[in-house]
């Protein structure tokens, strides 16, 4: 198959829809290095994107635009003036990533059209976008969903915002779970995990949470559900994420809590520290009110910690019938739960094996094959 991709998330973005991209893309150059691979992206100017991009092998073709103007005008480009491209490029299929497909793909065309759509929180919860981002959102969202052959959900609550909110045909849609990165997958020895709470003055154990700092991430909620247990548990609080506003908030709130010495807040954690980051703590609480998947959570699983997260929404899928669930809105459920948890080692235990037999659903080998299944049945 000649299979061509919107990458300009996996060249220019280094959080969830990035990573979902790269991942997605490096697994089929891994485990399906037969295939043909076009990776449409703007110019990459920051290093990070550079140096991805360097380490793929030479099969996977790399197209940018290739006239002054796009050059200056990526966006326009890749929403626009690329369609001419990719129906001069062979291809077989054109999967956009994150969302959205180029404008001038209407109708029936050589090569078969999929988006992956990760969430629809945008329409679930509208207070935390602007009205000019849901104005954007809603019109991409829509004209990818409707002129796409095939719309990929990252999970079965996608799949049913979908058909609730922009009415899109449940015959349309394929659920096809995303995988974390591999190197979630090794295991490290008691002196590496030694050498990165060093680096990182992590002197006890603790409770980690990872995630951007944002008002649907519920990252004050938590804080204030350990305020309520911080002197009967030996754990200290971990925070590892970037963010404004909201933040700043949580760590103001620490200070007025007379916790700044147990509540921990990491900045611009390298990606290849977080591994032994998760594998260092005792225990995983993410009580999102709402996510497309979710993926820190299956971080943790393959990590072997035991998790604590929210009711509803894609919870029970990326972290499975062994973990806990909790109301994310209460501190007291929170606060109940983490003392449960820590309180019994055999329940830490039970947690730990079943949650990592169930994280083996999205090894990154067992994804991708699930993804050229998808590929083949859309094509046949």
């Amino acid at each position: 198959m000649r299979i061509g991709f919107d990458a300009k998330r996996a060249t220019h973005n280094f959080r969830g829809l990035g990573n979902y991209s790269r991942g997605l893309i490096e697994g089929l150059l891994k485990y399906y290095p037969s295939e043909e691979l076009l990776l449409y992206s703007p110019p990459v100017q920051n290093i990070r994107g550079s140096e991805w991009l360097n380490s793929l092998p030479k099969k996977a073709i790399i197209k940018t635009p290739h006239t002054f103007l796009e050059s200056k005008m990526p966006s326009l480009w890749r929403s626009f003036s690329i369609a001419p491209d990719l129906k001069k490029d062979n291809l077989d299929i054109f999967h956009g990533l994150s969302h959205e497909i180029p404008y001038g793909l209407k109708g029936k065309l050589p090569f078969k059209k999929i988006v992956t759509m990760h969430d629809l929180i945008y329409l679930r919860y509208p207070q935390f976008f602007p009205l000019l981002d849901r104005v954007v959102y809603n019109q991409k969202f829509k004209y990818a969903a409707k002129n796409s052959d095939l719309v990929i959900a990252i999970c079965e609550q996608t799949k049913l915002d979908l058909i609730e909110l922009l009415g899109v045909n449940e015959q349309k849609i394929k659920v096809h779970y995303q995988s974390c990165s591999p190197i979630f997958y090794q295991l490290f020895e008691s002196s590496a995990l030694d050498k990165v709470k060093m680096k990182y003055n992590l002197k006890k154990p603790f409770i980690l949470n990872v995630g951007a700092f944002e008002e649907r991430k519920n990252q004050l909620t938590l804080l204030l559900a350990y305020a309520q247990i911080e002197a009967l548990v030996e754990e200290d609080l971990v925070f590892v994420g970037q963010g404004k506003k909201y933040k700043e908030q949580v760590i103001s709130k620490a200070k007025d809590l007379n916790l700044s010495h147990r509540v921990h807040f990491l900045d611009s954690v390298p990606f290849q520290d977080l591994p032994a980051i998760y594998q260092s703590s005792k225990l995983f609480c993410f009580p999102s009110l709402f996510e497309g998947f979710g993926i820190p959570i299956v971080e943790a699983l393959f990590s072997k910690i035991p998790v604590i997260t929210s009711k509803g929404s894609c919870f029970p899928e990326s972290a499975g019938a062994d973990s806990i669930f909790i109301d994310p809105l209460s501190e007291s459920s929170i606060a109940n739960a983490i003392r449960n948890v820590l309180s019994s080692e055999e329940l830490q235990k039970s947690m730990i094996t079943n949650g990592f037999l169930y994280s083996q659903r999205f090894h990154l080998q067992e994804s991708t094959k699930q993804l050229l299944d998808i590929y083949h049945q859309v094509l046949s």
